[in-house]
């Protein structure tokens, strides 16, 4: 486990979510650390994807309160807060009307960036994410979907938000591309030092790429890892991830933890 830093960016305190008569999250309490993933792990409907849009006000809590950088995000303009927050989505969510490059700076542009500052981020940004120079002409039609994928988290990237937030963005993927573009974005924090909350519903993803691992079951939070805790934790929803995912575990949990 993570030692715990004195300012977490992300703070969840008592945070519950309701829809109609259905009780989508109940008293969450948790805490991001800079710098480190946290995976949110858990089946669909576990509340994971609503833990994530309670950062940048996609939904509001029905009681309790969400902190940025120890401010309520209730007290932050909401599209200020939301342009200081990376997001990354399965669908990429890219502007089919839009080239790689437009894409890309978009957010730039929002914010009043010069056009010369923005072609430079664009560029570095191509490179950071493994692009070719050529592929920023292109529409994302033109694209695979491995290549969709590297232009949402480069897009995510563009202003240089401190946090990013992922909902299992290589989930649509095929095996191979998910291997690689998981490897790249090891690769990618390692230089970066984001601070991520990533959510995903594959425990080996989760052992992967996580600092920690936030284990969440109807709604509620059940236990908070780290991947070497998780892998021989004696909850026993935990364990039953990790036999239903096997011995393949060992070498993900210990890949890229540097």
């Amino acid at each position: 486990m993570q030692p715990r830093a004195a300012n977490p960016v992300i703070e969840f305190r008592d945070v519950s979510y309701r829809v109609a008569d259905t009780q989508v999250l109940r008293d969450l309490s948790l805490q991001v650390q800079p710098g480190e993933i946290l995976a949110l792990l858990g089946r669909s409907g576990s509340g994971k994807t609503t833990t994530l849009k309670l950062v940048n006000r996609l939904l509001s809590p029905t009681s309790g309160e969400v902190l940025v950088n120890g401010v309520p995000n209730t007290d932050v303009e909401i599209t200020q807060l939301r342009r200081s927050i990376g997001y990354v989505i399965q669908e990429v969510g890219l502007f089919p009307h839009f080239t790689v490059a437009r894409n890309i700076g978009l957010v730039p542009k929002i914010e009043g960036w010069p056009e010369p500052r923005i072609r430079a981020r664009v560029d570095e940004l191509l490179q950071l994410a493994g692009l070719a120079p050529a592929l920023a002409s292109r529409y994302p039609h033109q694209l695979s979907g491995g290549q969709r994928q590297r232009v949402g988290v480069a897009r995510a990237l563009a202003a240089d938000p401190q946090i990013l937030l992922m909902d299992e963005p290589f989930g649509a993927l095929d095996p191979l591309t998910r291997d690689e573009l998981q490897r790249e974005f090891i690769s990618l924090q390692r230089r970066l030092r984001k601070t991520v909350v990533f959510v995903t519903h594959d425990l080996r993803e989760a052992m992967r790429l996580g600092s920690r691992i936030a284990l969440m079951e109807a709604g509620k939070l059940v236990t908070i890892l780290s991947p070497d805790e998780f892998s021989c934790s004696t909850d026993p929803r935990a364990a039953a991830y990790v036999k239903a995912f096997g011995h393949r575990l060992e070498s993900t949990a210990t890949e890229g933890k540097s």
